[in-house]
């Protein structure tokens, strides 16, 4: 668990330290527009009204799933959504421990099960693993506490096949997650997206009166 843990914070601490110089280096200029007065956010240098700017910052969706799947958490980085670390590596330091766990019961129960079958007197670790205040006898003798140690062996061995299966799944999500947040970077939800509903009326054929209805209208900005 403590090789997991370190490998962990060694790669936080690597990809920090990345991050704080690509965030040097691509940090943002602003120029204002000498017609408008309005101020723009820029990344890529450029010229506008005789002026050196960068183009507004847009994460690459391909290059950030790719340095994601070799860096865990790195894609989140490169979309500059350094909020969501934590939680990715916890995730990570969560899901290792769980296969730590699950794998030292098994190989525990798995060598006390080979002992109790076998007819070599000197392996008997399956009596260090009893319960405190528990005898062999008390768990129904030798072929009932045999049929436990069989049973603990598959169970954990069966939940440690899951912890890898949900570890994958949750390294899978940190890619969606960051490829999605890099493809919807720039997406506009301002205010000028809205739902609107109003009273209108409505004109009816065919020498009916109108009548009053209720109209749904979706802005754009």
């Amino acid at each position: 668990m403590k090789k997991y843990l370190s490998i962990i914070v060694l790669l936080f601490i690597l990809v920090s330290l990345n991050a704080q110089q690509q965030t040097e280096q691509d940090s943002p200029r602003f120029y204002k527009d000498s017609v408008s007065g309005v101020m723009y956010r820029t990344n890529d240098t450029t010229k506008v009204a005789g002026q050196v700017v960068k183009p507004a910052f847009k994460p690459d969706p391909i290059r950030v799933v790719w340095m994601g799947a070799i860096i865990p958490g790195y894609g989140q980085i490169l979309n500059r959504k350094y909020w969501k670390l934590p939680i990715v590596y916890g995730g990570f330091l969560g899901c290792a421990y769980a296969i730590s766990m699950n794998s030292g019961k098994y190989e525990t129960y798995k060598t006390a099960y080979r002992d109790i079958i076998d007819s070599d007197p000197t392996t008997n670790t399956y009596i260090d693993i009893l319960p405190e205040g528990y005898t062999v006898e008390n768990l129904g003798g030798i072929s009932g506490y045999t049929s436990i140690l069989k049973t603990a062996q598959d169970n954990y061995r069966r939940y440690r096949d899951l912890s890898i299966i949900v570890s994958i799944g949750y390294y899978a999500l940190t890619l969606v997650d960051a490829y999605v947040d890099a493809q919807l970077y720039d997406f506009d939800i301002s205010p000028d997206l809205s739902l609107r509903f109003q009273p209108t009326l409505l004109e009816n054929g065919n020498g009916l009166r109108n009548t009053l209805g209720l109209q749904c209208s979706f802005r754009l900005k």
